[in-house]
């Protein structure tokens, strides 16, 4: 949530971060803004509504003139989508300027202690309490002075910071917000996601909690929260630009749908090595894992739901207790974790906050954690005792797809390497499940190859408003995905139920023409399932249901339409059965006319509470 861009370099500022600003859309906005420091004075321009717009406002940057910047998407928190909330946020005089993600939690207190210094608010926001009180501690020294302030400030923040007695110099400093810095030759960058510093520099500095930096077009310095400077690693951005660019499609959506089965690729193929899973930077014993009371899944959103479909699939293969839980709540329902509990987090970004929070109450309690995470030198990944890379490359669209995928790919190969080293798997089904992770990037394909299908059912179910997922096992931990994807990029209610629990209540909501999307892949249950298809439809629901093509015959008979997915081992259905309702629900959308990259209200990235 919230995009941060900076700049100091010899170059005019404004044009590079309303690119870079362009390139942040994706998290979720609601107005943006931008200021410069061109030796005369700081220079604002900020407006409710799109980074279009700022752009027109300023003449694509032409009428900011500077060579030092800062630019911001802010996303509502504190205070109504305005002008006046809109970052960049001045001091009271005008002296300083703040671009800020996060929240600062004890800004009330702050703001009453600035008021009574004397010190005029202009706007609703928690940020330009953040902005006053460096100013209120700038005696010259604006390092020293950001230092004072983020002792006092509690909460989360990513803060850019420019001084007008400081024309060359950007400073910056992050507790549990990302903040990365951009590494060039006579030029440095300053950005919240590494998407806008690409069409720059590759060469990154990821800062930690508590850090602070200065940025000159001739160095980057990092300091410790005392002012210690500390020397910190350049890591290398590998993938390349057009990753982050539609490359010909109409939606990001649809690009990292199709790009599927090279990222399931990707990510499975370098840990497939002599017919075993083989996973880097893991060294865990049999002994430890036969210790284990429990292991926890958390993880928000797709995230969690990647952790329903490994209970199944762990709980299964290695008859350990697997729970999941929503990070949102794990920390707050006192969880019977301790020093025998494996927890294992999921988060895209690895900045999710309530993710975040979840894994530090776990390590508090004891526990070892596991993360499962896309982005490198994140919190999370940098936090956890263990870190697997999902490696998918930037996922731009804010309704996930192929990081939803590869994570499920990683919790087979988990679930394999467990079981190994538990010795509770035979070597001939071992082998089998391997074979079957590297058959999964052409099944993948094959299924993509089939969209005009899923395109024409779209065509005849667009128009409902409201929409039923029903599942058992795997196929209900599925439903869940389904479900959210549908509901988040086509605004049509839809709910995902265990399909044995329609007749505990469920089923009242079932009248004629409503759609019920029967997930039946799972062909172990296979009968019941349709036992469940045969209630909804004698009380007038319409039927999809999506199967394996040895069911399909079977499956047609109950239904009004099939989708049929190649045959697979029960543990990586999963995989394949998402991919049709992930087109299913980008085609709905599309026939809506819904903006399918940013959905109304979502953010890519929730980096607050």
């Amino acid at each position: 949530m919230c995009g941060i861009v900076g700049y100091v370099g010899s170059r005019q500022a404004a044009p590079i971060m309303l690119d870079g600003l362009k390139r942040l859309e994706y998290r979720g906005y609601d107005s943006a803004g931008i200021v410069v420091c061109s030796g005369e004075g700081l220079t604002l321009c900020k407006t409710k509504g799109y980074v279009d717009h700022l752009s027109d406002m300023v003449c694509n940057g032409d009428a900011l003139r500077g060579t030092v910047g800062l630019g911001h998407t802010r996303w509502a928190t504190h205070g109504r989508p305005s002008d006046e909330n809109a970052h960049p946020h001045l001091s009271d005089g005008g002296k300083i300027a703040v671009v800020h993600n996060g929240i600062i939690e004890n800004y009330a207190q702050l703001r009453e202690m600035l008021v009574a210094k004397g010190v005029t608010f202009r706007s609703e926001t928690d940020t330009e309490v953040a902005v006053n009180l460096i100013s209120y501690f700038y005696k010259g020294d604006l390092l020293k002075a950001v230092a004072e302030a983020a002792l006092r400030l509690e909460g989360s923040y990513a803060l850019g910071i420019l001084c007008e007695d400081c024309p060359d110099m950007i400073v910056a400093v992050r507790k549990e917000s990302p903040l990365i810095l951009g590494i060039g030759r006579g030029e440095n960058f300053l950005a919240s996601d590494v998407t806008a510093l690409i069409p720059h520099t590759r060469d990154v500095i990821y800062m930690e909690d508590g850090e602070i930096a200065t940025l000159t077009k001739d160095e980057v310095r990092v300091y410790s929260r005392d002012l210690v400077e500390i020397k910190k690693e350049t890591a290398r951005v590998e993938w390349d630009i057009s990753a982050a660019e539609k490359g010909g499609y109409e939606h990001f959506m649809f690009k990292e749908i199709m790009e599927q089965p090279e990222a399931i690729r990707k990510t499975v193929s370098p840990r497939l090595r002599g017919g075993r899973v083989q996973i880097e930077g893991l060294d865990f014993t049999p002994e430890y894992l036969k210790s284990l009371k429990k292991i926890y899944l958390v993880g928000c959103g797709s995230a969690y739901h990647v952790g329903v479909v490994a209970k199944y699939n762990m709980e299964k293969m290695l008859r350990i207790p697997v729970e999941t839980a929503l990070a949102s709540e794990f920390r707050y329902s006192s969880p019977l974790v301790d020093e025998r509990t494996l927890v294992i987090c999921i988060s895209q970004s690895g900045e999710t906050a309530d993710t975040i929070a979840a894994m530090r109450e776990a390590k508090r309690l004891g526990a070892k954690v596991l993360s499962i995470v896309n982005v490198m030198g994140s919190t999370i990944a940098n936090e956890s005792d263990y870190c697997v890379y999902t490696w998918a490359g930037p996922e731009i669209a804010v309704a996930t797809t192929k990081a939803y995928s590869t994570q499920l790919a990683v919790t087979y190969l988990l679930t394999l390497y467990f079981a190994e080293l538990l010795g509770v798997i035979p070597d001939d089904e071992y082998k089998k499940l391997v074979e079957a992770l590297s058959e999964l990037p052409e099944k993948v394909d094959e299924i993509l190859k089939n969209k005009e299908h899923i395109q024409y059912l779209a065509s005849l179910y667009f128009n409902k408003d409201n929409i039923f997922f029903i599942g058992r096992n795997i196929d209900y931990a599925l439903t869940l995905e389904a479900s959210l994807k549908l509901k988040e990029i086509s605004y049509i209610h839809s709910d995902a139920y265990a399909a044995g629990e329609l007749k505990h209540g469920t089923i009242s909501l079932i009248e004629d023409g409503t759609l019920v999307i029967a997930m039946a892949s799972y062909v172990r249950l296979l009968e019941k399932t349709i036992s469940n298809i045969v209630e909804v439809r004698s009380r007038g629901a319409e039927i999809l249901t999506l199967t394996t093509k040895s069911a399909e015959a079977q499956v047609s008979r109950v239904s009004d339409h099939v989708i049929a997915i190649p045959d697979a081992e029960e543990m990586v259905l999963p995989s394949l059965a998402v991919v049709p309702m992930q087109l299913f629900a980008y085609y709905v959308a599309l026939s809506r006319g819904c903006s399918i990259d940013k959905p109304r209200n979502l953010a890519k990235s929730v980096t607050v509470e």
